[in-house]
């Protein structure tokens, strides 16, 4: 039996230690969905609705996509109807860019790699650096100041671990524009890290 059918079998027959794990599990990822699409006004409500689909739609989970892939779709789907009326399209002349054109952009569109490595770090390593209490305030508040559809794709595809595919299908979003929101909020990360580098601020 998989992990997914074993702790659906757990929350079926009201196991509560079941509940909890699948909340501490998957909550996070399904508020970087409702984020995304819904905005950061709407997404509790928007998860909150999710969950209660879930509880009642359990049953009907046969194990086709992964658990995390049936629950991110419901909150897509959450987010979505309840808010159909105002759905934003992306359009990529819209999405600014940090450091002006796509040629000075320094990670590949393909598949995220750096084209151009950072400068030499002051300190030993760059995990020395990123303990530090001071940048890692610097980077959660350069996260919380993208636009919500960069902070959104960055959170599912960097924290959620979500395949770039998985993402469009989820947002209704082409590939194109979800590499470039992608690409983008990098930037604006690496561009915090190098400034810290450079200044020890943010």
């Amino acid at each position: 039996m998989s992990n997914d059918a074993h702790l659906v079998e757990r929350l079926l027959s009201g196991d509560p230690t079941a509940y909890k794990e699948l909340v501490g599990t998957y909550q996070s990822a399904m508020r970087a969905v409702a984020y995304t699409i819904a905005g950061s006004r709407h997404a509790d409500d928007v998860v909150q609705d999710a969950w209660l689909s879930v509880v009642r739609n359990l049953a009907g989970f046969q194990g086709r996509s992964s658990l995390k892939t049936w629950l991110l779709t419901i909150t897509a789907n959450s987010a979505k109807s309840r808010y159909r009326q105002n759905r934003r399209e992306i359009l990529l002349e819209d999405v600014p860019s940090p450091h002006g054109t796509i040629g000075d952009e320094r990670f590949s569109t393909e598949d995220g790699h750096w084209l151009l490595a950072p400068f030499a770090w002051h300190q030993d390593t760059p995990e020395a650096l990123l303990t530090e209490n001071e940048l890692r305030q610097c980077l959660e508040r350069t996260l919380q100041n993208l636009p919500e559809f960069q902070k959104g794709v960055l959170l599912l595809r960097e924290r959620q671990g979500l395949e770039l595919q998985e993402i469009c299908e989820l947002l209704e979003l082409s590939l194109s524009n979800v590499r470039v929101l992608l690409h983008r909020a990098r930037l604006k990360v690496f561009a915090t890290l190098e400034h810290f580098e450079e200044t020890g601020k943010c």
